[in-house]
């Protein structure tokens, strides 16, 4: 049966990851989106909905690991990808770019979750 939850959260990962990816060239296609911030899609709720699914992929390997012996140690591939997305080498290096060379961005920081799609803050 873990097995299943471990495929469901694989296709959910998977598929939001693309429709994340796919969403930002959409806005990037669009020449007078340049320069702007992408508040479209899943990119409103949250401003790395690619690296959450990326996370979330994975968490997907963590039921298949749980019936073996030490499978309890898999829960820590997720949680060192996080880290190093959101501490190490993703999102702060990106942000600070971000915020330099996009006006708009500081205000999409405040108000826009940073890893998990969260409705928007007012």
């Amino acid at each position: 049966m873990c097995w299943l939850l471990a495929v469901a959260i694989w296709f959910v990962a998977v598929i939001g990851e693309a429709l994340a990816d796919a969403q930002m060239e959409r806005f990037r296609a669009v020449p007078q989106n340049r320069g702007q911030v992408c508040r479209e899609g899943l990119w409103r709720y949250s401003r790395h909905p690619n690296y959450f699914f990326e996370c979330l992929h994975w968490l997907a390997y963590v039921p298949l690991a749980l019936g073996a012996p030490y499978g309890g140690l898999s829960l820590g591939a997720p949680l060192v990808m996080a880290w190093l997305l959101l501490k190490l080498s993703g999102v702060p290096i990106l942000e600070a770019e971000m915020a330099r060379r996009k006006p708009g961005y500081a205000d999409y920081m405040r108000s826009t979750s940073m890893l998990i799609p969260l409705p928007p803050k007012r």
